[in-house]
């Protein structure tokens, strides 16, 4: 369960997960969030996002990703948020 604030987000931004139910939108990972918003959310989306996350939060998700064999992130993507988190976070 997130809180309020997150789902608050989640909610103003269902547009990015109109794959997921919406019964099922209270329950998106933090990990889906963040890479969702980042690969296909606006700036806006992704300023918001740091401001309800905080930006050291959303940087440990984004780094706890880069173990996994899989990513499901743009490479550039990738590369522009993994420079600005080691700058920022």
């Amino acid at each position: 369960m997130h809180n309020p604030e997150i789902t608050k987000f989640i909610h103003e931004h269902s547009q990015y997960f109109w794959y997921t139910p919406e019964t099922e939108k209270e329950n998106i990972s933090p990990e889906l969030l963040l890479e969702t918003i980042l690969n296909d959310g606006d700036m806006d989306a992704v300023r918001e996002l740091f401001k309800v996350m905080g930006i050291k939060n959303a940087a440990s998700v984004f780094f706890s990703a880069a173990g996994r064999k899989k990513m499901n992130y743009y490479p550039e993507i990738y590369h522009f948020f993994s420079l600005l988190f080691k700058r920022h976070a």
